[in-house]
């Protein structure tokens, strides 16, 4: 299974766009701050890249702005890119 709950805040505006088909996605980043500091007695934070569909993108785009802290369940996925 690959589920995953992330909650933290939108690193940028969501812009609602469309495909070629019309089905609605935006690209958002996720800034999460760790629960424990660092060395230096700091808390990190890890970004994530998010892409939602259809009503969720378009619910995003109505509703959250930069900053907007949100909870979101989805699949991880890993890309792997070669130079």
């Amino acid at each position: 299974m690959n589920k995953i709950y992330l909650t933290g805040n939108l690193t940028k505006e969501p812009e609602v766009r469309y495909t070629q088909s019309g089905k609605a996605f935006v690209k958002v980043g996720l800034g999460v701050t760790r629960n424990f500091k660092n060395a230096e007695g700091k808390r990190d934070t890890d970004f994530f890249n998010l892409i939602a569909w259809e009503k969720t993108a378009e619910f995003f785009g109505k509703y959250l702005g930069k900053g907007s802290k949100i909870l979101v369940e989805g699949r991880l996925q890993n890309n792997n890119y070669k130079d």
